[in-house]
Formats: C-alpha cells, structure tokens, sequence
C-alpha cells in the first residue's frame, strides 16, 4: 500500500575540559557549553519533579554529551528532565552542563572520555556501546520486536539488564536508564522501495553495526558505514545514495532536504541510554547517586514519549518539502523479514548466543 502523506564527526575532543567534576566542582564549570545548555538555569521551575531528598553541599558539575541537535527531543527532555531537575532539586549544587551537537567530539569519543575519566556522562546508541561490548549489535537485529511495548520492556527488564552489566564490567560506564529514537526507516535519492529488490546496487549508509553491515549486504545494497555527523554532507555529495534512521531523526537534522524517497519500513530498532561514568558517580554521595539515578528514569520516560509523537507527527512535514513518502504495508515487510530470517539472525546466533536473542524476543506479544 502505497500512500503520500503530508511529512554532525563535531569538532575533536574538548581536552581542556578534561577534569573530573567531583566535590568541589571542576575546570568545565567555568566553561560556557554552547547551545541551550547555558542559556536555562534561570528558568528552572519550582518544583524539581524529583521524590529524592538532597541533604549534601558539596558542589558537583556534570558534562553530558550527546550528538543530536537542540531541536531534537532527546535535548529537549536532558533540558527539562535532567539538567532543570537536578540543579533545582540540589539548589544549585548539582550543575549540569548540556553540550549538543557532537560539540564534545563523536559518540565513540565521548564514550572513549568516559572511560578514561576525562567526560562524567553521554547519551550513548546501542552501535556506539557495541564498540566495546559486541552484544549490543543485537538491538539492532532487524524486525527483532514487533511494537515498541516489547522493545521498551525489553531494554527495561531482563535484556538491557544483561547488556548494563556487560557494559559496566568491560568499560567502567554505568547505564542510568534505557530511551529510544524509535524504529529506522530508508530514504534514498534514487526511486521508491518497497522490496528488498528495490535496494539492489543503492549506497546506503549505515551506522557501524556488522549484523546491519551483513543484513543490507543480503538485500543486495551497498552498506557505508559512517559516523552520524559526517553524513548529510555524504548524502550533498552523492558519496551515499541513502541512509536509514527514524523520523525525527531524519526531519531534525534536515537529511529529508537531500533526499527524494522515503520509506516508513520500522526495520530497525534504536535504542539510547543514559550513561556515567562508573567511578565519577559511586564517588558521589549518595543522596547525589539517588536524585542523577532518579532524574535519568524520568528523563527517559520523558524522552520516549516526546521522540514517539514525533516520529508519527513528522512524517507529513516530510512530505510537504516534497520527498515521496511510502507506507510499507505487513506484506511488504514480511519480504524484508524473510531476508534477515536467512542471514543475520543465524550470524547473531552463532556470535552472541541463542539465549540473549530470546530474551529479547520473549517480550513481543
């Protein structure tokens, strides 16, 4: 079925801003972050939202990085959620620095930073993390839940549990909560898909996940893996016919300006979480540790809600700057379905284990 409907690799790593933010604050608090992360403090509202009672003085700053634009609504919710909350709840104490835009470097960077102690928190995808712990490639095994229920409850129970302890083992960074950009869809500056045939011989960039590598390799594409803020100019300049990501992402970053196509295919999900740096946060105190924990849960909840009504709303905005947008019916999944039945599931299986599959899986109704 076919219908019409009206729908940044950032500058190198801030070394200078490089110290820790424990008691007693840090060099990045005398540092002004580009972007609505310095121009809201003064209007944090009265009530904080947060149940955690803050007993302690000492004054903490805390750096998040993430790549989105101030437009996307992950900013918004990091805006009203956690920056606003914490410093409210804390009086001031607890300062939170917000810096957009891959304005800190890449994602692997701010991960990389996290590590070494040099960046306190970063809003971190799943293909990112999976740079580190492999496991993470399976949430992004195509058409692995059938609504985003199961995929939430999923990353919010057995599954994503899983995944944190891995992470915090193996790197030293601690998953505070689990938020989503939702399901991803294909564009392309070609002609319209809606089979796995109409991808044969397209450029599509993906992002640096094997399964997804190995998957639109079997849909007969050209996959071109890439870092997220090198690739609108790699879709200007034909480097790449197309990409996929979800809605929002694809209006609020303008990559719909430099594409013809569109196809609402959800065959992807993609998951981001919250994350701190495991030795910054078990040295703070522990009213501290409870009311960041507590602002991270209402932040992602947060979060969903507002990149959900966006991924649905922004469709016609799309297809008002004149990209064909094509609706893939169940059928015409199924066929995309089948492919990664017979390919990447069985290289899933065999790399990470049947049983974190299943876990997974388990949550679809």
């Amino acid at each position: 079925m076919k219908r019409m409907l009206s729908f940044t690799l950032g500058a190198a790593m801030v070394l200078s801003l490089a110290a820790c933010g424990g008691k007693g604050g840090n060099p990045a608090s005398e540092t002004k972050a580009q972007g609505a992360g310095t121009d809201t403090a003064g209007a944090v509202s009265a009530d904080s939202g947060l149940e955690t009672e803050i007993t302690s003085t000492d004054p903490v700053t805390i750096r998040l990085a993430y790549d989105v634009a101030e437009s996307h609504p992950s900013h918004k919710a990091f805006v009203e959620k956690f920056q606003n909350a914490l410093q409210n709840a804390s009086n001031g104490n607890i300062t939170v620095e917000l810096y957009p835009n891959s304005q800190l470097g890449s994602l692997a960077e701010n991960m990389e930073a996290m590590r070494i102690g040099d960046l306190e928190m970063a809003a971190l995808n799943d293909s990112i993390v999976a740079g580190i712990v492999p496991e993470y490639n399976l949430v992004g095994l195509p058409f692995l839940w059938t609504s985003l229920d199961a995929a939430h409850e999923a990353m919010d129970g057995d599954f994503g549990q899983a995944l944190d302890k891995k992470l915090e083992e193996q790197a030293g960074i601690t998953t505070l909560a689990w938020g989503d950009v939702g399901f991803r869809n294909l564009t392309n500056s070609k002609h319209s898909v809606t089979s796995p045939d109409d991808l044969k011989g397209l450029k599509i960039r993906t992002m640096t996940n094997n399964l997804h590598v190995e998957y639109f390799t079997a849909l007969g594409a050209i996959p071109t893996p890439m870092s997220f803020s090198e690739l609108f100019t790699a879709l200007q300049q034909k480097t790449v016919d197309g990409q996929e990501n979800p809605t929002a992402l694809i209006y609020n970053n303008a990559l719909y300006e430099a594409q013809k196509y569109m196809s609402v295919s959800e065959h992807v999900f993609t998951a981001v979480a919250l994350n701190i740096a495991s030795d910054f946060y078990n040295s703070l105190p522990e009213d501290y540790q409870a009311a960041i924990k507590e602002a991270a849960e209402n932040t992602m909840e947060y979060q969903r809600e507002l990149i959900t009504e966006e991924n649905e709303s922004l469709l016609s905005e799309i297809e008002a700057a004149g990209v064909e947008v094509t609706v893939l019916t169940d059928e015409q999944k199924a066929a995309f379905q089948k492919v990664a039945e017979d390919t990447v599931y069985k290289t899933a299986a065999e790399t990470y284990g049947q049983e974190l599959i299943d876990m997974a899986a388990n949550h679809n109704k």
